[in-house]
């Protein structure tokens, strides 16, 4: 009677109990299905499902999960390979995932009716973007269009209503005009609205790929050939819509701005969004880490003036920007209990032998001067110095070095032209000299 009793008490549980499962294709590609709860700050691990041979998996959900955003991760690198899914708590998730086709969600009437809203609002926007470009001017089949993306956002936000994929709905919101626009005045006001529907305290939002991809897309893609005065503009607008409430998320998104427009090589912009609002905000949030990496890229971006330094020579005080005479000057920040720096610096002295008008100054980051003294005297030709606490020494973070040996390369007044990742790009960079 009790194991009765315990089974009719457990059996409820079971039946109740959600899943995630999906196919992936083709199934070779695929091994492990990785499952993470997504929040503002991180993603932490749920459980992982094994991918069978013919391509599926699911992964039953404790009951102990609350409503959010899930992630799915599905190869490496995980940043590059993952998705979203809104997981109500209530409902199973299923989708077919593959290359050429991407995801199609299968089970989740959250998430289809998401993917379904998409692209409704997709095919109407086509629509708008057709229209205007025949530069047309019928007043008529303007307000049918508009009609129709009114009443497709009105429909998709009724049914959405009570769930969870309603607040990406109301985020989602497009302008509608009132009367007829010409393309330019259409043009501002849809980027005028663009972020205003946008509620960046949300912590769904928060948790969810949607609001780094809706800045993404509003930065760069909102007008076509952007100078470096219009993204700063947009970060501007970005800054404000996200508004002084909420300074985590705020400097989630700009950092994520700052990182894509360093991985462009745009260092001007990245700069800006340096001055203008991230440092302060790592300083007001104690945020060292980002502090640190914010000031050591400014002080290394190329076309920026190298920090400088003492350099001691025979008794003799001098430093980095009164040096002379050379046209090129090759900083090295090495040790001399670096094994690539002692593999690295011999072939340096070779690539710079007939180069005269090209000056290397040397810095050997160590915790006492018995190695450098007697590594130095095997480059004569070089200027050295030593600086003391190797990796607490002040330089380390002026130039953000993270690890020896590092190049920098500089023009005569000690402007950064160049900075090689490795001996191979040092070799081509000398080259062009």
């Amino acid at each position: 009677m009790k194991k009765l009793l315990i089974l009719l008490l457990v059996l409820p549980l079971l039946l109740q109990a959600q899943s995630v499962k999906g196919t992936f294709s083709p199934v070779e590609d695929f091994s492990y299905a990785f499952l993470y709860e997504a929040t503002p700050e991180s993603a932490s691990y749920v459980n992982r499902g094994q991918i069978d041979e013919k391509g599926n998996f699911e992964i039953q959900l404790d009951s102990t999960l609350t409503p959010g955003i899930y992630k799915i991760v599905y190869a490496t690198p995980p940043e590059e390979n993952n998705f979203d899914f809104i997981y109500d708590g209530k409902e199973d998730v299923a989708f077919n995932f593959s290359h050429a086709n991407g995801l199609v969600f299968t089970a989740s009437e959250e998430n289809k009716l998401w993917s379904s809203y998409l692209k409704s609002i997709d095919m109407v926007n086509q629509t708008i973007s057709n229209y205007f470009g025949k530069s047309n001017s019928d007043k008529k089949g303007f307000k049918a269009i508009f009609k129709t993306l009114k009443d497709t956002q009105t429909a998709y936000e009724e049914l959405a209503e009570g769930k969870l994929v309603s607040r990406f709905i109301i985020a989602n919101r497009p302008y509608i005009p009132e009367k007829y626009e010409t393309i330019s005045v259409y043009s501002e006001h849809l980027k005028a609205h663009y972020l205003s529907q946008v509620d960046f305290s949300d912590y769904l939002l928060q948790s969810s790929s949607y609001l780094t991809d809706r800045v993404t897309a509003y930065v760069f893609n909102m007008v076509s050939n952007p100078n470096n005065e219009t993204y700063e503009a947009h970060i501007d607008d970005v800054a404000k819509a996200i508004g002084d409430n909420d300074s985590a998320i705020k400097i989630s998104l700009l950092q994520m701005l700052w990182q894509n427009f360093v991985s462009i090589e745009n260092n001007e912009v990245a700069n800006y969004i340096t001055d203008h609002y991230l440092l302060e905000l790592a300083k007001e949030t104690n945020n060292m880490v980002l502090e640190d990496m914010l000031i050591s890229f400014k002080n290394t971006s190329i076309g920026v003036v190298a920090s400088d330094f003492e350099i001691t020579s025979d008794d003799k005080k001098t430093s980095l920007h009164q040096l002379e005479g050379a046209d090129n000057y090759l900083l090295i920040f090495w040790s001399s209990a670096c094994g690539h720096c002692l593999n690295e610096l011999p072939k340096v002295k070779k690539m710079v032998a007939n180069k005269p008008n090209l000056q290397v100054v040397a810095f050997g980051l160590e915790n006492n001067d018995t190695n450098w003294k007697r590594e130095i005297k095997k480059y004569p030709e070089f200027i050295h110095q030593i600086g003391l606490g190797k990796w607490d020494n002040p330089l380390v973070k002026n130039y953000g070095v993270s690890s020896t040996p590092t190049y920098f390369l500089l023009d005569a007044s000690k402007v950064i032209i160049a900075k090689p990742n490795s001996l191979e790009d040092l070799e081509v960079v000398l080259k062009g000299l």
